[in-house]
């Protein structure tokens, strides 16, 4: 999740985006009035009052960094590993001395990053073979979960996995400095990522794209990348270039048939996050169905549930714009909103959506403490929000920064609850296994806990 310092503006200076519109006559400004016109076409008729504070604060949010200067960066921070992903595996033989010169012995090394996960797997532990072992966790199972010898199911990972820039330079984390370091924390993630083994995988806060799709690459796996319109990390001195969404998945067992992208509007006006939509085949079968990830916009505010909202609204709408045949979809995003919000209640509540997280624990009589709340959720009003809220993790992400301690479930993966069953999901770390420190750590790369979600099609 973003600091509440992490804004975005749309500004004519820095990278230009096809899927962002720019001109001299489309300043914000402009667009803002355009769209108040629109939502009020008479002068003399007043926008509700939320809706005209609303287009206030998206302009204030947006225009917050519009005095500063965009530092351009490309991403090349992963050359080496890039370029040994580009090189064939080939085992090598070297001839070096040992105690008596005329004496020596063959060492063998591998040029080239290992093609099986398991070997991939291996090369994130070497690598990171001087920092403690990484958090492992186990799976929670639905007793509605089906036994079959031929495992059938599509397992899913969400997870934001931390912009370097910010975490270097903007989230001030109370951690350890190599915790921080991309060279370490590259590895780390990696290795989350192939130790769960999942199909499909959405991430977000991506700014090292193509060391992912570098290594990812290397296992069969293709992937596409959406930056945000005007990523902060785009003013950091020394950034990687802008972060944004990706989807990953295993080309091996899915086909993609079409990809969807889109910046999501708040009242008809863009913002600064994003949506990809992806529509898969699976080869076993020839089923289809769809996947979307998103980002949506964090800080806290009297008026940012609602912008949220706003944009849950227009991530629902997009999709469902795009998936014409009624094709099942999975929602799998940090919504930075706790279950409390009216995001929430959009996304469960829209008629055919629930929560993995929630169902799964709802099912089980394996319950654990990390996995769901213990007590019912209620809104501001201490109005009860529903049913699966109060089943949700009890967090997703847990850090601590220079301004206090922060724990929050933002972080869900949600799907077509008449179309998939989720039959098992992974649990989150415990307070003994995170530390005083919580996250990031040196055992855990983000300030986010991934998500897993095994689904089997009906």
């Amino acid at each position: 999740m973003a600091t509440a310092t992490r804004c975005s503006v749309p500004t004519a200076v820095g990278l230009e985006d096809p899927y962002y519109n720019r001109s001299n006559e489309n300043s914000l400004s402009g667009t803002l009035l355009r769209n108040r016109k629109e939502l009020a076409p008479n002068e003399e008729e007043s926008l509700p009052n939320e809706v005209d504070e609303m287009l206030r604060v998206l302009s204030a949010i947006m225009g917050s960094l519009a005095g500063r200067a965009k530092i351009l960066s490309e991403d090349r921070a992963d050359q080496d590993v890039e370029s040994e992903a580009s090189a064939s595996t080939t085992v090598i033989a070297v001839s070096c001395a040992v105690e008596q010169p005329q004496q020596g012995r063959s060492i063998s090394y591998r040029v080239g990053l290992p093609s099986t996960r398991l070997g991939l797997l291996e090369r994130c532990r070497y690598e990171l073979a001087a920092m403690p072992p990484m958090i492992t966790r186990s799976f929670l199972e639905s007793d509605q979960a089906q036994h079959i010898a031929v495992p059938d199911t599509i397992r899913v990972m969400q997870w934001n996995i931390l912009a370097q820039s910010l975490a270097e330079k903007s989230d001030k984390f109370i951690c350890p400095d190599e915790a921080l370091n991309w060279n370490y924390r590259r590895w780390r993630i990696l290795e989350e990522v192939l130790t769960y083994g999942a199909d499909i995988i959405c991430l977000q806060e991506v700014d090292h794209f193509n060391f992912l799709k570098a290594t990812l690459g290397r296992v069969g796996f293709e992937g596409c990348f959406f930056p945000k319109p005007d990523s902060p990390c785009c003013y950091i001195k020394g950034n990687n270039g802008p972060d944004g969404c990706a989807v990953f998945f295993d080309s091996s067992k899915y086909t993609l048939l079409h990809t969807e992208r889109k910046v999501l509007e708040v009242f008809r006006c863009q913002s600064n996050q994003v949506v990809i939509m992806c529509t898969f085949e699976r080869k076993l079968d020839s089923k289809v169905f769809c996947v979307a990830t998103t980002h949506l916009k964090a800080r806290v505010g009297a008026l940012l549930p609602t912008l949220r909202n706003e944009q849950g609204k227009d991530l629902l709408q997009f999709v469902q714009s795009h998936n014409t045949n009624d094709y099942p979809v999975i929602y799998a995003g940090d919504f930075n909103a706790e279950p409390t919000e009216p995001v929430y209640r959009t996304m469960t509540q829209s008629g055919n959506l629930s929560s993995s997280y929630a169902m799964v624990a709802s099912r089980s009589s394996a319950t654990s403490a990390t996995t769901a709340a213990t007590t019912p959720v209620v809104d501001n009003d201490g109005n009860n929000v529903c049913d699966s809220a109060s089943n949700e993790p009890q967090y997703t992400t847990w850090k601590i920064r220079e301004d206090g301690e922060v724990c929050h479930t933002i972080d869900y993966i949600f799907f077509s609850k008449d179309r998939f069953n989720p039959e098992r999901v992974l649990t989150m770390p415990s307070d003994e296994e995170l530390g005083k420190g919580r996250a990031p750590s040196l055992q855990y790369a983000s300030d986010h806990f991934s998500l897993c979600c095994d689904f089997r099609l009906l």
